[in-house]
């Protein structure tokens, strides 16, 4: 299964073929650490893990229902994302190098599924709101 990562405040957008197992939580100070949302379209073998504090509850507590945006209306914001995103990967004296470690390897050409797309343009949101940032122009 091809692999994408969504690391604590950056992205890992690397495609390999590793298996995944669940995590377990831990308790650290008081403070229980979230599972890493999944998100996979198994028939072409993406997966997804996004693995930043925070990001679980914004999902369940803050996010529309899947069905409040169309997947072309998702997969369209995500393309403006990815594109601000990775400008910003590539000018890491100009941005925060710690947030934006990695370039997002998001291809147009590919239709990643309503799942995929519900989940990283949430992440997106999730990010400006934690991050303090904007990432649409």
């Amino acid at each position: 299964m091809k692999l994408l990562k969504i690391y604590s405040c950056l992205f890992i957008f690397t495609f390999l073929m590793i298996g995944c197992g669940p995590s377990s939580q831990i308790k650290n100070n008081s403070e229980i650490k979230e599972q890493p949302v999944v998100i996979e379209n198994e028939e072409l073998e993406y997966q997804i893990i996004i693995i930043d504090q925070g990001f679980t509850s914004f999902l369940n507590n803050t996010a529309r229902s899947k069905d409040y945006y169309s997947n072309s209306y998702l997969k369209n914001k995500n393309r403006v994302y990815v594109a601000a995103w990775n400008n910003r990967a590539r000018n890491p004296q100009k941005y925060n190098a710690n947030i934006y470690e990695n370039a997002i390897d998001y291809q147009q050409n590919i239709e990643y599924g309503l799942e995929v797309n519900y989940k990283l343009f949430w992440y997106f949101k999730f990010a400006e709101q934690k991050y303090r940032m904007k990432l649409n122009y």
